[in-house]
């Protein structure tokens, strides 16, 4: 049944988000132009919501945004791909952050061993992030966010 459509951001007002209908019950968003996500199970009462909150930065928590109309509740998306890059909000506090989007860099063949993937005995990381590349990003540049660590085509 998935349909996928483009609509205006409840939270920004722009006019790149994404909303798929998986079920006639569920659907998910994430909004290009401002860079948050939602989907119906996120809601005060739900145990999905809850289990998300849990683990979230506390600039993460002050960031979610709740929509009057339908009560669900946004929150800043993290990207985080392995060859490209990652995006993430970064600040101290809700007046001052921004996206932060890091390039990620090859690890050379010799110095893999170094970098251990967690979990994974024997299996070694062959991207890093870079952050000293580390570029801001204001919150309705999101997608020139996503442009510079090179996950949207060019």
């Amino acid at each position: 049944m998935e349909k996928e459509e483009i609509i205006n951001c409840p939270k920004s007002g722009g006019d790149l988000c994404y909303k798929t209908q998986i079920t006639p019950e569920i659907a998910t968003y994430l909004s290009l132009s401002c860079g948050f996500w939602t989907n119906s199970f996120m809601k005060e009462d739900q145990e999905f919501y809850m289990q998300q909150i849990e683990t979230l930065p506390e600039l993460y928590k002050d960031l979610a945004w709740t929509d009057p109309e339908t009560e669900l509740i946004w929150l800043p998306n993290t990207i985080n791909v392995e060859d490209k890059g990652m995006i993430f909000a970064n600040g101290s506090n809700t007046q001052n952050w921004r996206w932060a989007a890091v390039k990620s860099i090859e690890i050379p063949k010799k110095d893999r061993k170094k970098h251990p993937i967690p979990g994974k005995p024997g299996q070694f990381m062959k991207y890093r992030m870079d952050m000293k590349n580390m570029k801001s990003f204001e919150e309705r540049d999101y997608i020139e966010a996503l442009s510079y660590i090179k996950i949207l085509p060019e």
